[in-house]
């Protein structure tokens, strides 16, 4: 054998086992290996308010998308305004025990307001103020969001 260094397989590392990556209580355990009880516990830091900030911001993004296709329809002749009523669904699954964020929000047609000559169902001042409230309430859960972020970036010594 010549004085050449001998040449390793280039292989990364195997884990002997890891955690689930959704946080839950199942091992992965490496092939070839048997599973090892694990060393630490995970535990997640999105709780039920934090899961149920997300939804309603997924709510309240779904009910301007709505809001801003119902202004932007407002001359078209025989469009239905859609909306999503994102605090009721939440408070419901809520209520009935279900995770918010497994919380889906579904349009719906509204044909409760006023029909114009033209068959549309739209009033432009209505949907603008309807716009500027549903903006506040996405800004503040976006702070609360942001503010309970903070609390605990500092409790960990990120901040």
């Amino acid at each position: 054998m010549s004085g050449a260094p001998r040449r390793l397989k280039n292989r990364a590392p195997r884990p002997i086992h890891s955690r689930d990556p959704q946080g839950g209580d199942r091992r992965i355990s490496s092939p070839g290996r048997p599973a090892q009880e694990p060393l630490f516990f995970c535990m997640s830091l999105f709780d039920t308010t934090q899961l149920s900030l997300e939804a309603a911001m997924r709510g309240a993004s779904l009910r301007q998308t709505l809001l801003t296709d119902n202004l932007a329809n407002v001359n078209t002749p025989g469009y239905q305004r859609k909306d999503v009523d994102f605090h009721a669904t939440l408070q419901q699954a809520l209520m009935a025990g279900q995770s918010p964020d497994q919380v889906s929000f579904s349009p719906t047609v509204d044909s409760s307001r006023a029909v114009r000559a033209d068959g549309s169902g739209i009033d432009a001042d209505q949907e603008s103020a309807d716009l500027a409230e549903n903006s506040l309430d996405y800004e503040a859960l976006v702070q609360v969001a942001g503010a309970r972020t903070n609390i605990l970036q500092t409790a960990i010594g990120v901040r």
